[in-house]
């Protein structure tokens, strides 16, 4: 779809799963708000409907009687590179499968060096997501804040929860980086890749306002 279309489009209808959402948000034009209709989905956690409340929500959506729920974006870059924007996650894992690697964080004036098999730096909306899987907490989608989440560290390094700043990771080995569960790339030992606050948040259209929807569909 070339930029001319794009400019033209003011909402997307994303139907399917989860990834159908996340998907939409990295390829469409950053101001364009996204209806996100669970087809097939396991969870649909960032879902607004299913597909029985479709014509219901048409007719609210055409008479205006909705709203925009706004979620923090990261986006990673290297040196030579500025990848796409992550709504849920960026998740970074060793290459190497016989050779655990020193992983490095810079957060403001702290550093720290570790052994770990990865780290996954989380927004709230997905801290649902691959956080939530090693035991990460479930947060207010609304908080302007990351999860700092190491993956199988030797010193058993805590999740941490920090305001939305800038993050510098830097491996001794090479390591993946996957941005959503959805693209992946090979980055080179020692080379500082950065996870900034994106320009533009995500919208979500909703029908009506909601507290912590995700803990129901979690199933609690």
């Amino acid at each position: 779809m070339n930029q001319e279309i794009r400019n033209k489009i003011d909402l997307i209808f994303a139907i399917g799963g989860d990834g159908t959402a996340l998907r939409a948000f990295r390829y469409m034009a950053n101001n364009v708000p996204v209806f996100s209709m669970n087809v097939g989905g396991t969870r649909g956690i960032l879902s607004e409907i299913k597909t029985e409340l479709v014509e219901d929500s048409i007719n609210s959506l055409l008479n205006g009687e909705y709203l925009i729920d706004k979620r923090l974006r990261i986006q990673p870059s290297t040196k030579a590179q500025i990848f796409s924007p992550a709504l849920n996650e960026i998740l970074i894992l060793r290459a190497n499968m016989t050779r655990t690697p020193k992983i490095s964080i810079k957060y403001r004036d702290f550093q720290m060096e570790q052994l770990m098999d990865g780290i996954i730096v989380s927004t709230p909306t997905g801290s649902t997501g691959h956080s939530f899987s090693i035991g990460g907490p479930v947060l207010y989608e609304k908080l302007n804040c990351l999860i700092l989440a190491p993956i199988a560290s030797v010193n058993k390094i805590p999740q941490i929860v920090i305001p939305a700043e800038e993050i510098e990771i830097k491996s001794n080995d090479k390591i993946h980086m996957i941005i959503d569960g959805q693209e992946t790339f090979m980055l080179n030992s020692n080379e500082p890749l950065k996870i900034s606050r994106y320009t533009t948040d995500a919208g979500f259209i909703r029908l009506k306002q909601k507290t912590l929807p995700q803990l129901e569909k979690l199933g609690f």
